[in-house]
């Protein structure tokens, strides 16, 4: 991460942070009775993560000269949204893999009932985070929409209920993709897009970011599977070698395939964000090049 960037990292993760702390802190107050929650809330959140998508929101609002404040909100909103499909991922009855970023899972540090909960607990704040923000009302709206869409019945969950239906079935490129556009990409898009609406974007440069964020996530899945492929559960922070049975683009295409598509899909992004304004494209490139390029290290 450059300096001048990794400052401004810096910065947003220690008001970031503290905004974290406050709401836990909100939520306890007079909540005797749902200690072992959020303890267990707490723990999923704090487990690890590198908040990608609110420094996302961030860093594409950040060139309005929106304060860090104004995105925190939205940016935690994303993050609940992100941890809560982590923890249903995790479960027995999905993945049911026993590490996430390199802590024990929360189904088993606690129990699969509360997993359970604090992943609809988390759903349920993010939107509420939203709804009590000092944002204006239409642009409320207008986030929970985009949230809503993104993070559940043709976002997030159709993507993890294909994944689950067929984890025994070979699918088709194209149906594989669908998958994870909808399981992982979609999220990403909406955080980026989330920072241009609080920031008024021009609404074809609004679509042109979630468009962005599709390729970016998809390229991100992709790369997972190569992670997942060559390397050990220590050095991924998660589980690994637990593929064999799924779909994954690395059981599709081959390894040598799949590295062949991240270098397809690493390009177009790179091309995408080189058509920004100048100064968008010098906000995000900073943080995103790393990340786009980092399936390389495996290419013989």
């Amino acid at each position: 991460m450059f300096v001048g960037l990794e400052t401004e990292y810096k910065n947003f993760s220690t008001e970031f942070d503290l905004f974290c702390q406050n709401y836990f802190s909100q939520l306890s107050e007079g909540a005797s009775d749902l200690g072992l929650l959020l303890e267990s809330m707490q723990y999923s959140f704090s487990s690890g993560g590198k908040r990608f998508r609110p420094f996302l929101s961030y860093l594409v609002a950040l060139i309005y000269k929106q304060s860090i404040q104004k995105t925190m909100s939205i940016g935690l909103a994303c993050e609940l949204i992100h941890t809560y499909s982590l923890i249903h991922d995790d479960l027995p009855s999905m993945d049911n893999s026993d590490l996430r970023r390199g802590f024990t899972t929360l189904h088993k540090k606690y129990d699969e009932v509360t997993a359970i909960l604090v992943g609809d607990a988390l759903n349920s704040e993010s939107f509420n985070l939203i709804a009590n923000s000092s944002l204006h009302n239409d642009v409320k709206i207008e986030l929970i929409k985009l949230l809503g869409e993104n993070g559940g019945l043709n976002g997030m969950i159709i993507g993890q209920a294909i994944d689950c239906q067929f984890e025994k079935q070979k699918l088709e490129l194209e149906k594989l993709e669908f998958l994870h556009i909808h399981k992982t990409a979609k999220l990403i898009a909406a955080s980026l897009k989330m920072g241009a609406i609080i920031s008024n974007y021009d609404e074809n440069i609004q679509e042109d970011l979630y468009n962005f964020g599709l390729d970016l996530g998809l390229l991100f899945q992709i790369q997972d599977d190569i992670i997942d492929e060559l390397e050990s559960s220590e050095i991924a922070g998660k589980t690994t070698k637990n593929d064999s049975f799924k779909n994954s683009f690395v059981n599709l295409l081959g390894l040598e395939d799949a590295l062949k598509s991240a270098d397809k899909l690493a390009k177009k992004c790179l091309e995408t964000m080189n058509s920004f304004d100048k100064n968008l494209k010098d906000s995000l490139f900073e943080l995103l090049i790393n990340y786009i390029n980092r399936h390389k290290k495996y290419n013989s």
